[in-house]
Protein backbone atom coordinates (compact mmCIF):
# COMPACT_ATOMS: atom_id res chain seq x y z
CA UNK A 1 0.00 0.00 0.00
CA UNK A 2 1.45 3.43 -1.14
CA UNK A 3 0.52 4.80 2.26
CA UNK A 4 2.15 8.44 1.08
CA UNK A 5 -0.20 8.27 -1.54
CA UNK A 6 -3.48 7.75 -0.36
CA UNK A 7 -2.56 10.36 2.54
CA UNK A 8 -1.85 13.25 0.11
CA UNK A 9 -5.39 11.94 -2.15
CA UNK A 10 -7.23 12.18 1.28
CA UNK A 11 -5.62 15.63 1.82
CA UNK A 12 -6.22 16.93 -1.49
CA UNK A 13 -9.79 16.24 -1.39
CA UNK A 14 -10.28 18.08 2.05
CA UNK A 15 -8.04 20.77 0.33
CA UNK A 16 -10.33 21.18 -2.63
CA UNK A 17 -13.50 20.98 0.19
CA UNK A 18 -12.16 23.48 1.95
CA UNK A 19 -11.42 26.07 -0.79
CA UNK A 20 -14.67 25.47 -2.19
CA UNK A 21 -16.92 26.23 0.65
CA UNK A 22 -14.76 29.52 0.70
CA UNK A 23 -15.35 29.96 -2.68
CA UNK A 24 -19.14 29.79 -2.43
CA UNK A 25 -19.59 31.47 0.74
CA UNK A 26 -17.83 34.27 -1.01
CA UNK A 27 -19.08 34.45 -4.72
CA UNK A 28 -21.61 31.41 -4.73
CA UNK A 29 -20.95 30.64 -7.90
CA UNK A 30 -23.89 28.01 -9.37
CA UNK A 31 -21.38 25.24 -10.44
CA UNK A 32 -21.19 24.58 -6.80
CA UNK A 33 -23.54 23.69 -4.38
CA UNK A 34 -25.27 26.66 -2.73
CA UNK A 35 -23.65 27.16 0.96
CA UNK A 36 -26.27 25.67 3.23
CA UNK A 37 -24.67 22.20 1.80
CA UNK A 38 -21.16 22.67 3.02
CA UNK A 39 -22.42 23.49 6.37
CA UNK A 40 -23.65 21.00 8.80
CA UNK A 41 -24.89 24.28 11.06
CA UNK A 42 -22.80 23.03 14.09
CA UNK A 43 -20.17 25.44 13.75
CA UNK A 44 -19.99 29.05 12.39
CA UNK A 45 -18.35 29.09 9.41
CA UNK A 46 -16.06 32.12 11.19
CA UNK A 47 -14.59 29.29 13.66
CA UNK A 48 -14.97 26.18 11.46
CA UNK A 49 -12.63 27.74 8.84
CA UNK A 50 -9.63 28.14 11.22
CA UNK A 51 -10.18 24.84 12.34
CA UNK A 52 -10.31 23.32 8.36
CA UNK A 53 -6.50 25.39 7.60
CA UNK A 54 -5.19 24.12 10.72
CA UNK A 55 -6.02 20.83 9.96
CA UNK A 56 -5.12 21.22 6.50
CA UNK A 57 -1.50 22.75 7.61
CA UNK A 58 -0.95 19.18 9.78
CA UNK A 59 -2.55 16.93 7.23
CA UNK A 60 0.32 18.47 4.36
CA UNK A 61 2.63 18.20 7.20
CA UNK A 62 1.59 14.75 7.70
CA UNK A 63 2.07 13.68 3.91
CA UNK A 64 5.28 15.03 3.68
CA UNK A 65 6.54 12.72 6.51
CA UNK A 66 5.06 10.16 5.21
CA UNK A 67 6.02 10.66 1.21
CA UNK A 68 9.75 11.22 2.38
CA UNK A 69 9.96 8.39 5.46
CA UNK A 70 11.38 11.19 7.67
CA UNK A 71 10.09 13.87 10.23
CA UNK A 72 7.56 13.83 13.34
CA UNK A 73 4.72 11.86 11.38
CA UNK A 74 6.97 9.14 10.21
CA UNK A 75 9.16 8.55 13.94
CA UNK A 76 8.34 5.55 14.91
CA UNK A 77 7.10 6.59 18.36
CA UNK A 78 3.59 6.45 16.59
CA UNK A 79 3.80 2.50 15.89
CA UNK A 80 2.90 2.34 20.14
CA UNK A 81 -0.08 4.17 18.93
CA UNK A 82 -0.80 2.96 15.79
CA UNK A 83 -4.19 0.64 17.32
CA UNK A 84 -5.52 3.26 19.10
CA UNK A 85 -5.63 5.47 15.70
CA UNK A 86 -6.72 2.56 13.56
CA UNK A 87 -9.78 1.75 16.09
CA UNK A 88 -10.32 5.79 16.25
CA UNK A 89 -9.99 5.88 12.37
CA UNK A 90 -12.65 2.86 12.23
CA UNK A 91 -15.03 4.32 14.87
CA UNK A 92 -14.65 8.31 13.52
CA UNK A 93 -16.08 6.41 9.93
CA UNK A 94 -18.70 4.04 10.81
CA UNK A 95 -19.99 6.66 12.80
CA UNK A 96 -20.41 8.58 9.76
CA UNK A 97 -23.50 6.70 7.91
CA UNK A 98 -24.92 6.72 11.14
CA UNK A 99 -25.02 10.05 11.62
CA UNK A 100 -26.57 9.95 7.59
CA UNK A 101 -29.39 7.86 8.77
CA UNK A 102 -30.13 10.18 11.63
CA UNK A 103 -29.58 12.90 9.13
CA UNK A 104 -32.50 11.25 7.29
CA UNK A 105 -34.60 10.39 9.89
CA UNK A 106 -35.33 13.74 11.22
CA UNK A 107 -34.62 15.56 8.00
CA UNK A 108 -36.11 13.25 5.66
CA UNK A 109 -36.15 16.78 2.49
CA UNK A 110 -32.36 16.35 2.75
CA UNK A 111 -32.33 13.06 1.02
CA UNK A 112 -30.03 12.21 -0.57
CA UNK A 113 -27.35 14.53 -0.93
CA UNK A 114 -28.97 17.90 0.42
CA UNK A 115 -26.42 19.19 3.08
CA UNK A 116 -24.70 16.02 3.36
CA UNK A 117 -21.06 17.28 2.37
CA UNK A 118 -19.62 17.09 5.70
CA UNK A 119 -20.56 13.55 6.48
CA UNK A 120 -18.76 12.74 3.54
CA UNK A 121 -15.72 14.52 4.47
CA UNK A 122 -15.24 13.44 7.57
CA UNK A 123 -15.37 9.75 6.36
CA UNK A 124 -12.25 10.92 4.33
CA UNK A 125 -11.09 12.51 7.14
CA UNK A 126 -10.96 8.94 8.39
CA UNK A 127 -9.61 7.75 6.09
CA UNK A 128 -7.08 9.64 6.44
CA UNK A 129 -6.45 8.71 10.19
CA UNK A 130 -6.64 4.91 8.91
CA UNK A 131 -3.62 5.45 6.62
CA UNK A 132 -1.60 6.84 9.03
CA UNK A 133 -2.43 4.08 11.21
CA UNK A 134 -1.33 1.76 8.75
CA UNK A 135 1.45 3.30 7.75
CA UNK A 136 2.66 2.64 11.53
CA UNK A 137 1.78 -1.01 11.52
CA UNK A 138 -2.02 -1.11 12.79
Amino acid sequence: MNHALLFWIATTLFALRVTAQAIVLRWGPRWLPSAEHWMSGRVPYRYLLPWQLSLLVGMIWTGCSLASGRGLFAHTVWQDWAHVFHWWALLYFWAMPCRYVLTMVQHPERRWFKRTIPIWFHMILACAWYVFADYHGA
